[in-house]
């Protein structure tokens, strides 16, 4: 069911005389939201507050959300949605998984058919999935302007399929929203004209602080007898560090061994859960569990004595939050979250895991700052910056 405020947001809108209503239609600023997996769904949800308020003050400006359907996931239900407060998808396109060509080659077919029938003014794309540069390439065969939400950002990693489609994305993109200062030079080299670069800040915040009052204590939290500031939260799906079950058991045996005897909560990405399954470790403090909901997943972030992952978002998460977060990766495409917030590069040698421990339980651990712009207002900023192009254009 949809929430009561969310549906009133609705009933505002779609009240009055239907004629008067569709050359209302017709005079707004229409515009494609692209999302192809459940982070993109979290990043685009304050965007979609945002100009429902927009509406309800009678600006100019209409969506239609297409999810590609990109990575099927069992919980993308309708509590999922409830979640983040938003309406479903108007359109799922159902591309599915397979290689990056056939996903690519397919997300560009229907999505061509689905803009040409809808004829948007502009199509925003947000982040780095595949979903995002195959939508952008599209829509500019179609001459329909581009917006990328985290334009910019760069790993300078081009064996992660994320950083190819960035590069791609941004080179074709016209309005550029931005989350760092790190972002806006990247795109100053490429030669992008400081117009086109809109600093926001990070909408993946927006929906954090929305949502704080709102976060649900997960069963596991006190099945596992937790407190606060007494356990440990542990993320992995990276292919250099899950896909190597050698690697992978260096990895969790240098974990385990590194929190001295304390739990670590581990929501196993099915790619993860797949390896892990064979190497026949039974740590007792180490608890895999089943992918939590948004809710539920950062209620233990906001209390673990530590996060460890390979994911860029949360350790944007753990920066606003305060939290420490280790990250087992070379390179990342957010460096604020290490020159600004609570984040450590270890790399992929397992051996910094004990060294980065040390430092944690010693009380060490920067305290971090939170990055300019991520204050929970970047979706508004977003919004004016659309009704400003509505006004150009009109």
């Amino acid at each position: 069911m949809m929430s009561h405020s969310l549906q009133s947001k609705f009933a505002g809108i779609l009240t009055g005389d239907a004629e008067t209503g569709r050359r209302s239609e017709r005079n707004r600023m229409k515009i494609t939201i692209v999302a192809g997996a459940r982070p993109n769904f979290m990043k685009i949800a304050p965007i979609i507050h945002e100009m429902h308020a927009a509406r309800g003050r009678g600006d100019r400006i209409s969506y239609r959300l297409v999810h590609t359907g990109q990575h099927y996931d069992a919980k993308m239900n309708s509590t999922f949605f409830n979640e983040l407060d938003i309406p479903p998808p108007d359109v799922n396109l159902g591309v599915g998984s397979g290689s990056q060509a056939e996903q690519t080659a397919r997300i560009m077919v229907r999505f061509e058919q689905e803009v040409s029938t809808k004829k948007p003014d502009l199509v925003l794309v947000v982040g780095d999935v595949t979903s995002a540069m195959a939508c952008a390439i599209t829509a500019k065969k179609l001459h329909i302007k581009v917006a990328h939400v985290e334009g910019g950002i760069r790993s300078f990693d081009t064996r992660m399929p994320e950083e190819i489609n960035r590069i791609v994305t941004d080179s074709i993109t016209d309005y550029f929203f931005t989350t760092s200062k790190f972002a806006n030079e990247n795109l100053r080299k490429m030669g992008v004209e400081r117009k086109r670069i809109l600093f926001v800040g990070n909408t993946m915040i927006d929906t954090l602080l929305r949502n704080l009052h709102r976060l649900e204590k997960p069963a596991i939290f006190d099945k596992l007898g937790l407190s606060n500031r007494g356990f440990f939260v542990l993320t992995l799906h990276r292919p250099s560090n899950v896909d190597d079950a050698p690697h992978l058991r260096s990895v969790i045996l240098s974990i385990v061994n590194g929190v001295r005897g304390l739990p670590i909560v581990f929501p196993m990405h099915p790619r993860t859960a797949r390896v892990y399954s064979h190497l026949g470790l039974r740590p007792t403090n180490l608890h895999a569990i089943e992918p939590l909901g948004y809710l539920g997943f950062n209620y233990l972030v906001k209390r673990a004595k530590a996060v460890i992952t390979d994911s860029g978002g949360i350790t944007e998460e753990t920066t606003v939050l305060g939290v420490p977060c280790m990250t087992l990766r070379e390179n990342t495409e957010r460096p604020e979250t290490c020159t600004v917030g609570t984040n450590v590069l270890l790399g992929s040698d397992p051996r910094r895991i004990s060294r980065a421990m040390r430092l944690l339980f010693a009380g060490k651990w920067a305290k971090g700052k939170i990055p300019h712009l991520w204050d929970g207002r970047t979706s508004r900023r977003i919004v004016q910056h659309l009704l400003r192009l509505e006004h150009d254009r009109g």
